[in-house]
């Protein structure tokens, strides 16, 4: 996993105090690190645009103009005057070497975008808002320089913002690139160096972003074993059945093995899932709240108290016997909605959907300091997992699990892991990856997901 930082203007600090470099240097590097992107992907003598605003992160684009310049047709727009001294040096380096300077924005094969970057502080006027429109209505191919345009310093967007097919970003991983709102703008993410290697740059945090190696599936390896020795995971059915039977049919495929649905009535299930109407003797783990419904509350008390790990998903987190298992290290798997109202029942906060969307690290970061042993999913275009203050974000998602019944499956996912022992966070991380990277392999139309699918593809990773 990488590290995630709400701000990188310490880091810069430290490399100025600790190891004598100065923004000179770390720009130079920001620059360099663009160029070489560009030298490794295009031919030469292709048309590049950089786009410059007045402060640093249009200095960083005066300094790419200068390493392009003979090399690519290099056109330079400035959308102001530089007005930080860094923008000013470079600007007064780059007039020794005649580049060229447009009055207006074109068509360009690269356009890259150096307006603000992450000094984004306040919304943008109408200059800038026509202006990345314009930019955003070309079809070339588009790089922001740190972060794109339009993105403030809580991952919140403009009303344009500028469409990036690769962001180049500055030293370290920022929080705000990986929002839900920013997701569809910042396209694929670079870490540029910045005169030294990243680990000595980067510092202590407690955000992480999740790569692939992080997923630890339930590969077997012991050979004198029976079924029993993987785990029972009891699925708890609701009125609405269907929610609970795709949870089990996940869970089966994912390792565990033995699964029982708990219920009252009978239900036409798979083969190779049982039907009980209490909780096994046996169970190692309870899936419970997909499809709940209706139900009756002594029982679901009953079942909340046992002494088993569990994963909790969907109608109880309308309910305040929410609240009885908050101490307890349970994974609670809300979508947006869902969480509001667990906000509002633990006397967080009241807010809106949006309002949430606008903040969704914030209000994570609050839940978890007043519940620490619970692990949260907060599901979302960017997956936001947490225990204990510490936050690890899951940026595979995308619209192929836009699809009823894809949360159910990770609900069986999720419990098919705690049944066999993974710790609640263990289980979180690496069951929201397969459940990500198993759509991101689905090959067929991205409209088309199906629960089955989904787990067919889960199996295969």
């Amino acid at each position: 996993m990488q590290k995630i930082f709400d701000e990188v203007n310490s880091l810069d600090k430290r490399c100025y105090e600790e190891f004598f470099l100065n923004e000179d240097i770390l720009m130079e590097h920001a620059a360099s690190s663009m160029c070489s992107y560009i030298e490794d992907i295009f031919e030469e003598n292709k048309s590049v645009l950089i786009v410059s605003g007045s402060g640093n992160n249009g200095a960083d684009g005066l300094v790419l103009a200068r390493l392009l310049h003979k090399k690519f047709d290099v056109n330079l727009y400035l959308a102001s005057e530089p007005k930080s001294s860094m923008a000013k040096l470079q600007y007064k380096r780059v007039k020794t070497l005649n580049i060229k300077e447009v009055n207006e924005i074109f068509e360009a094969d690269i356009i890259v975008d150096c307006l603000f970057g992450t000094g984004l502080n306040k919304p943008l006027d109408e200059k800038y808002l026509n202006l990345i429109d314009n930019l955003n209505s070309y079809s070339s191919f588009k790089i922001a320089c740190d972060i794109p345009s339009g993105i403030n310093n809580f991952g919140q967007i403009n009303s344009s913002t500028f469409q990036a097919d690769v962001t180049i970003t500055m030293g370290a991983l920022k929080t705000s690139l990986f929002t839900d709102l920013a997701k569809d703008y910042v396209g694929e993410i670079i870490v540029s160096d910045l005169g030294v290697q990243r680990e000595l740059y980067e510092t202590q945090t407690n955000k992480f972003l999740l790569d692939e190696n992080d997923m630890k599936l339930p590969t077997r390896n012991k050979k004198d074993s029976n079924k029993g020795s993987f785990g029972h995971l009891n699925v708890i059915l609701g009125s609405k059945k269907g929610a609970g039977i795709i949870a089990s049919n996940a869970g089966f495929g994912f390792g565990v093995g033995l699964v029982s649905v708990v219920c009252d009535e009978n239900v036409d299930l798979p083969y190779h899932i049982m039907q009980t109407q209490n909780i096994s003797q046996n169970c190692t783990a309870i899936a419970i709240g997909m499809g709940l419904g209706k139900y009756d509350e002594n029982k679901i008390k009953e079942i909340l108290n046992k002494d088993v790990p569990k994963i909790i998903d969907a109608d109880l987190f309308y309910d305040e016997l929410i609240l009885e298992v908050l101490d307890k290290e349970v994974v609670l798997t809300p979508h947006p909605k869902e969480f509001i109202s667990l906000l509002k029942l633990s006397r967080i906060a009241d807010i809106s959907v949006q309002e949430l969307q606008n903040n969704r690290f914030l209000y994570v970061e609050k839940f978890s300091k007043k519940y620490p042993k619970t692990v949260l999913l907060l599901k979302g275009a960017n997956v936001i997992i947490a225990q204990n203050e510490k936050l690890y974000v899951n940026s595979f998602g995308s619209a192929v699990l836009s699809k009823g019944g894809s949360g159910d499956v990770l609900s069986g996912l999720i419990g098919s892991l705690l049944a066999q022992g993974y710790k609640a966070l263990d289980a979180a991380i690496s069951a929201s990856l397969a459940h990500t990277l198993a759509a991101k392999n689905y090959k067929r139309n991205n409209y088309s997901l199906s629960p089955q699918d989904l787990i067919e593809e889960i199996k295969s990773l």
